[in-house]
Order: structure tokens, then C-alpha cells, then sequence
């Protein structure tokens, strides 16, 4: 319900209450026009939904977001990625219900320059992309609870991205040789897991004997180390990246690498000790880094990551015609759009199949699979007489 009434002191007061039963709003000036502008603008936001009371929003984003986020049911690496966009936020002070879109392109190109970052280095387009999801999952909340009559985030442009198969790189296998090669005994191990079973840093470095089974010729998958804190800290065992936990079918050649390891070692018969260790606990991201990229330079491989090791496992896969499921599930992705999103470049075109199906019609025509017995050649159409 909203009126609007002319006072004993000659102003004109506009009133609304925009919940029945709520508390009522009322604006107050000595010309008509001004609350009948005001009165047709709340009117309007409570018909389309961008209704907001006054006095919301007026909380900074920085502590909106400390009140929201202990409602939220996450994984601790969720509510990690979520308070380090946060808090290098360029408008985390200011009012959530003041921030506006001009606020939130100058943070993509303060991030774009590297101010304002934990390292103080440009962050690249994906990092910036990531950041801009996590405030726009926050102003989205603010929204629905009629916090901000909308999302400052929308429309807002990105960096743009590379293209996977300009910026993935895959390498051969002669490099991966010379990698293993060059790695010190102890270390050779994880850096086979990640070649040839797919596996991320966190996923190698939280392994135990137990997780290995020879006579199944599998490895599980059922958990992660990961730095605790945002920034950094003493290693965390944590549940894999949702969606991870998987049992790869693990390659004869590969088991045979972990049995030497576990040899190595002397782990026989100890199913809850960590493969790979500092001290007494599970190999820290430092330690290993300094591991794979000294045994990476040794063998001049210098910029490869480890990552890219994983890169090589899904190219193979593809390369012998594992479909989508198969290397979704080896590389533990959430879903196949993530599978395809990354790697559908290495998958054969249309084209490709089409030429290797007239191919084999060709070679099935001009060269059978008896021609050893009869030891005639079938002279191709143009060879013919």
C-alpha cells in the first residue's frame, strides 16, 4: 500500500510499505514531484524484484562475507579460494550496497597489473576469472537476500583466455624418459604416478602402501595434501577435489615402479605408511617441487610443470580411443564437460575419422587380409593396365 499526503507544515510526505504487516517508509519534501518520483521508483523495484530496504547493504563486502560464509556447508579448500578473493579485493571496505560495476573493472585490472595480489605478480586470465566467480557467488547472495538491488558483476569483461591447445603443453615421450631419468630414486616414483596414472601433486603425495593393490592392478584415490591456510602452511590431509576419489587401473609397468619404491624404502607389510615423506609426515609441496624441478632441469626440460605430466596420461588415453567417461574417470574430473572443455582439441575431428573409415575400405579392397596366403598384390586403380 503507498499514498501520498500533504503535511500541516506544507511539505508532502510519500509513504509505501513495501511487506504487509512490515514497517512502513515514508519520504518527506516540499515538492510534490520529489516524493512522487521516489514513490513511483519503490514501487517499481517492488514489481520487478530489485527491491532493496534502505538501510541494507550498508555493510562492507568484507564483512558481509564473514557473516554469510559461516552459513555455508564447504569444502575447507572452497572456503580457502573464497577468503583469498576476498581479501585482496580492491572494494572490500566499502558498502556492498555502493559497489558497482566501475569498482569491480578496476579489481580485474588491478589483478590484470598484479596490485593488490598475495605475490604482488599479474595474475594470469584464468586466476582472474576464478576470483570473479567467487564475488559474483557473493553478490548473488547479497541479491537474493534484497541486500544490493543487483549484480555489479554483470557484463563485466575478462581477460581473454587462451585457447587450450595454444596454451597446453604435452611432452613426448623421450622427454618424460629423460625426466624420470634424471630424478633422484626416491622421487622417481611420483613422478611416474603423475605420467602415467594421471595424478595431481596432492593426490601422489597423500598415497600409502594400502591404497596400491597388485593382484587387482589398481590404486585409489581417496584423499589429497594440501598447504593448510590461503597462503601456504604445513601439509593438510584433506578429501580429494570433488568428484576426484576414483580407482585408476593402474599399467603393469607402473605397479612395477611403485613395487621398486616401496622396496626402496622398506615399506613391505606397512599398508598405512606414506609413500613419499617429510620426516614423518606426507610429502610437503615444497619438498616435492624442489624434487620434480630439479630432475625436470637436469634433464633440460625447463618449462614443463608437473602438471603437464597429467596433460601426457589424457593424451595417451585419447590416442588409444578411451571415450569422454573413460578419461573423465581416470583424470577424476567432476564432469565430462570438464574432460571436454580441456582436452577435446586432442580428440580425432570429423574429418579424421572419415579418412581413416575410407582408409581401411582402401586397404580391405587393394590389400586383403589373405594376400600373405596368396601372395598376389592387387594393383591399386592406378597401376592398372
Amino acid at each position: 500500500m503507498s499514498s501520498i499526503r500533504k503535511l500541516p507544515s506544507g511539505k508532502y510526505q510519500a509513504q509505501i510499505r513495501p511487506v504487509s504487516g512490515g514497517k512502513q517508509l515514508t519520504k518527506t519534501s516540499t515538492k510534490r514531484y520529489v516524493v512522487e518520483q521516489w514513490l513511483n521508483e519503490q514501487t517499481a523495484a517492488l514489481v520487478t524484484g530489485t527491491f532493496t530496504h534502505p538501510r541494507a547493504g550498508r555493510e562492507t563486502f568484507a564483512s558481509y562475507y564473514a557473516e554469510w560464509s559461516q552459513r555455508q556447508v564447504w569444502e575447507s579448500n572452497t572456503m580457502q579460494a573464497m577468503a583469498l578473493t576476498v581479501k585482496y579485493a580492491s572494494f572490500r571496505d566499502l558498502p556492498i550496497k555502493s559497489i558497482t560495476r566501475a569498482h569491480v573493472e578496476q579489481w580485474i585490472k588491478l589483478m590484470q597489473k598484479g596490485t593488490g595480489t598475495s605475490r604482488k605478480q599479474p595474475l594470469a586470465p584464468g586466476t582472474i576469472t576464478g576470483r570473479l566467480r567467487v564475488a559474483r557467488t557473493i553478490f548473488r547472495a547479497a541479491l537474493a537476500e534484497k541486500k544490493i538491488p543487483s549484480d555489479p558483476t554483470l557484463g563485466v569483461k575478462l581477460p581473454r583466455l587462451r585457447k587450450a591447445e595454444a596454451s597446453m603443453q604435452i611432452p613426448t615421450p623421450a622427454q618424460v624418459a629423460a625426466w624420470l631419468d634424471h630424478s633422484e630414486s626416491h622421487w622417481r616414483a611420483l613422478i611416474a604416478l603423475c605420467a602415467f596414472g594421471g595424478m595431481r601433486l596432492g593426490e601422489a603425495s597423500a598415497l600409502q602402501v594400502g591404497d596400491i593393490d597388485f593382484l587387482k592392478r589398481t590404486i585409489k584415490i581417496q584423499r589429497q595434501v594440501q598447504r593448510k591456510g590461503a597462503e601456504g602452511g604445513r601439509p593438510e590431509i584433506r578429501l580429494p577435489k570433488y568428484g576426484s576419489e576414483r580407482t585408476i587401473a593402474a599399467a603393469d609397468g607402473l605397479l612395477t615402479e611403485l613395487s621398486k619404491h616401496i622396496a626402496l624404502l622398506g615399506l613391505q607389510g606397512q599398508p598405512d605408511a606414506w609413500l613419499f615423506t617429510t620426516g614423518k609426515e606426507p610429502a610437503h609441496h615444497n619438498t616435492v617441487g624442489y624434487a620434480w624441478r630439479r630432475s625436470r632441469d637436469a634433464a633440460k626440460l625447463t618449462g614443463f610443470t608437473l602438471h603437464d605430466l597429467r596433460h601426457f596420461y589424457a593424451s595417451g588415453l585419447i590416442a588409444a580411443g578411451c571415450d569422454i567417461s573413460t578419461v573423465q574417470h581416470a583424470l577424476g574430473h567432476s564432469a565430462p564437460s570438464v574432460t571436454l572443455n580441456t582436452y577435446t582439441h586432442l580428440w580425432p575431428k570429423a574429418e579424421d575419422r572419415t579418412r581413416a573409415a575410407a582408409q581401411g575400405m582402401f586397404d580391405a579392397v587393394f590389400n586383403p587380409a589373405d594376400e600373405s596366403l596368396t601372395n598376389k598384390t592387387r594393383r591399386s586403380p592406378q597401376t592398372r593396365a
